[in-house]
């Protein structure tokens, strides 16, 4: 809690006042008390997939930073859309780029150069436009949800924790706030400070403002152990043509005949070129804690974790310490003839005591 107090306390301060000043009209009532009715009235407000909004177009620019929190490359992030079939994303880094069109006829399309997209890249998209993840994710089948108030100041803060329920379910009733995704709201409007999930990763959301009545963060910044991992900011926000040239893909861009297949683990564990090995938790040595961690993981294109989700767990500390390490794993592009496709695959993380 101590952890998730002290990185809300800088989120307050980065994210409160912006809001307040593009916000100052809005209307002002307290949140619903049922965790779940907060998260739907929130989700209604980060939809930019309505087929009700008009066709828009969004740049902002992204600066990456290496392991010890020290600037290295520079890059653009647009997105034009103008449906919930026809839709482009485009990723610029020096010499390299990535762009993936989605058309009318609900094919899928891609060009790529240079070096492929890195994990905190790849998420930036969700980050300003889906921050809140999928609704499925919160169904009561599959996930509880935990809700806390965090005193900040004479503010109370509600922080909602989707937990997954899984097999060993009991022993992760009491976890630690922030271990799994957690989002954090103002207290009178639904909109979003920020998220944590795994103990490790945080994302603080700044100067909000409202787009087609959708809130939108202009300002995202992605801090892992403590660290920048990356910070971005939007400067364009514009309507566009429904039937803007930016939306048809050109003639050699490449046409996976599936978006995602489903790989067996043994054989993605032979294609896995790199990436840190978890480490063991001392709170799960202490509790004598051991057991295999199972992961459903998206890896894309360019062979980097691209998603994560927990199916089991047999103890919350060694989660924390397998997602870590598996969201920078590596892997050599999964071929399916002959064009690189991305690859929905299960990992399991084993943890084992010695003597």
């Amino acid at each position: 809690m101590r952890a998730l107090r002290s990185w809300f306390s800088a989120l307050y301060f980065l994210s409160v006042a912006p809001y307040c000043a593009a916000q100052s009209a809005a209307p002002h009532a307290e949140l619903p008390k049922d965790p779940k009715a907060v998260l739907a009235m929130a989700a209604k407000r980060y939809d930019f997939n309505d087929p009700s909004l008009k066709p828009w177009h969004l740049k902002a620019t992204y600066q990456l930073y290496d392991e010890n929190g020290n600037p290295t490359e520079q890059g653009t992030f647009e997105y034009w859309w103008a449906s919930p079939l026809v839709y482009r994303s485009t990723w610029t880094r020096g010499a390299s780029s990535y762009t993936e069109w989605h058309t009318a006829d609900g094919k899928f399309a891609y060009l790529s150069t240079g070096s492929g997209l890195a994990f905190f890249e790849s998420r930036l998209k969700a980050e300003l436009l889906s921050p809140l993840g999928d609704a499925k994710d919160y169904d009561p089948a599959s996930s509880y949800l935990d809700k806390e108030e965090v005193k900040f100041g004479k503010v109370k803060v509600p922080c909602i924790m989707v937990v997954p329920k899984m097999p060993n379910h009991g022993q992760l009733l009491n976890v630690p706030l922030g271990l799994f995704p957690t989002y954090c709201f103002d207290p009178e409007v639904p909109v979003l400070f920020g998220e944590t999930s795994f103990g490790a990763l945080q994302v603080l959301f700044g100067n909000q403002v409202l787009v087609q009545d959708r809130y939108l963060a202009k300002s995202v910044n992605e801090v892992e152990n403590g660290k920048k991992v990356l910070t971005a900011s939007v400067e364009t926000i514009e309507g566009m043509s429904p039937t803007d040239s930016a939306l048809v893909p050109p003639p050699d861009a490449k046409k996976p005949p599936v978006e995602a297949v489903q790989v067996d683990q043994k054989i993605m564990n032979a294609q896995r070129i790199g990436g840190p090995m978890p480490v063991y938790p001392q709170d799960a040595k202490n509790a004598r804690a051991e057991g295999t961690v199972t992961l459903k993981a998206l890896i894309g294109q360019d062979g980097r974790i691209h998603d994560l989700k927990v199916v089991t767990a047999p103890f919350p500390s060694l989660v924390q310490s397998a997602m870590w390490a598996v969201s920078h794993w590596e892997y050599k592009p999964y071929l399916l003839n002959g064009d690189p496709v991305a690859v929905e695959t299960t990992i399991k993380v084993t943890f084992r005591l010695g003597g």
